[in-house]
């Protein structure tokens, strides 16, 4: 993620104070962020849960 983006994301989630103290550690964040996001496997169908869907009583 390059500069320009990560100062831009950080400031619209409110991290100002973050990003003038510890920018390295914001940028971090930010790239360690990034790799999560490519680790996370879309359904292949919309409309599936990924987990059943919460039933008050079922299972116990």
């Amino acid at each position: 993620m390059d500069k320009a983006t990560m100062e831009l994301l950080a400031r619209g989630a409110g991290l100002d104070k973050a990003l003038a103290e510890f920018p390295e550690d914001v940028a971090a964040a930010a790239t360690q962020a990034a790799g999560s996001t490519q680790k996370i496997k879309a359904p292949t169908d919309p409309r599936a849960e990924p987990w059943p869907p919460m039933r008050a009583g079922d299972g116990l």
